[in-house]
């Protein structure tokens, strides 16, 4: 019996219109043949779910994993593709592999979500970290005259008020795991403990980074086994990548810029909502180039006016 693979990803109506880009982005590549889409409505609006229906298996609502004080949440439903995604495969069951993906991604090169997937059948967590060649910064450091006085990085400043200070110190020299692109199996034993975590941060620490920070405990702390693939595969647009005018990708800004597999666009808020917007590129040939981040492909709804 062959395997049954689900991609899988979450936004609010906010969102919609790169998750519609994320799909086709998908879509076009005769691997995702067989493969099902299901989404985690995380705030849409219901004329938004008509249009997904026709594209995707299933579409599910779910409820927080958490008794969370309203004052974590104000309204802000879109949370829900945060904290909810180690929990996705209770919400769509009978898969073999997950592999989330955030609604702020798309999938250039299909290259990356072949690693994603084959670590994944190896019964590990399949991601990439905040840590690459070309990612120089990783923690934050206050100064005072010769002397670090204050030193902070996202597990640090998220572990010490979920978790406490021991965890957070324990925590602070490794480098992030990302929960914006995973895959994992059915069988991995990471499921139950991510749940289990996620319910912990919540009560004490932010509702944002509760994935995320639980994640790093999960692996880093506890030996739950990752996978762990280059920046390539799921590449953080904040720091630039080149683009090749030959193959017409972005590629890796060093040699021997390899073409990247999956794109995910933070560090640019504005763009994110509004696809017109472009940014300047250097070329593998020397040259500069004025884009856009956005998927190219397709050109659905505009973005509401709102950031989340």
């Amino acid at each position: 019996m062959s395997e049954k693979i689900t991609f899988v990803c979450g936004a609010d109506h906010n969102y919609f219109p790169m998750m519609l880009e994320w799909i086709h982005s998908v879509r076009r590549f005769p691997e995702s043949e067989g493969i099902d889409i299901c989404i985690l409505d995380a705030g849409l609006k219901p004329e938004q779910i008509e249009i997904l229906k026709p594209l995707v298996q299933a579409i599910h609502n779910p409820d927080w994993p958490a008794d969370i004080p309203a004052h974590k949440i104000r309204g802000r439903e879109y949370l829900k593709s945060c904290i909810c995604r180690p929990f996705i495969n209770q919400y769509f069951p009978g898969y073999d592999i997950y592999f989330w993906m955030d609604a702020d991604v798309w999938v250039q090169n299909w290259t990356g979500p072949a690693l994603f997937l084959e670590g994944a059948r190896r019964k590990k967590i399949a991601l990439t970290g905040q840590v690459d060649r070309a990612y120089p910064r990783q923690i934050r450091v206050k100064w005072v005259g010769r002397w670090p006085w204050k030193v902070r990085g996202f597990y640090f400043s998220n572990a010490l008020r979920a978790f406490g200070f021991d965890t957070a110190k324990k925590l602070l020299p490794y480098h992030v795991l990302l929960a914006g692109a995973f895959a994992l199996h059915k069988d991995a034993p990471h499921w139950d403990r991510w749940q289990e975590l996620v319910r912990i941060a919540v009560k004490k620490g932010k509702v944002f980074t509760a994935e995320q920070t639980s994640l790093g405990v999960m692996s880093y702390l506890e030996g739950y086994e990752f996978e762990i693939l280059p920046g390539w595969t799921h590449w953080l647009c904040e720091f630039k990548p080149f683009w090749d005018k030959q193959k017409k990708q972005f590629v890796e800004p060093y040699l021997p810029h390899i073409p990247i597999g999956i794109l995910h666009m933070s560090g640019f808020d504005e763009m994110r909502l509004d696809r017109s917007l472009t940014t300047d590129f250097k070329t593998t040939d020397g040259d500069t180039v004025e884009m856009s981040y956005r998927y190219s492909d397709y050109d659905g709804e505009t973005a509401a006016s709102e950031a989340p």
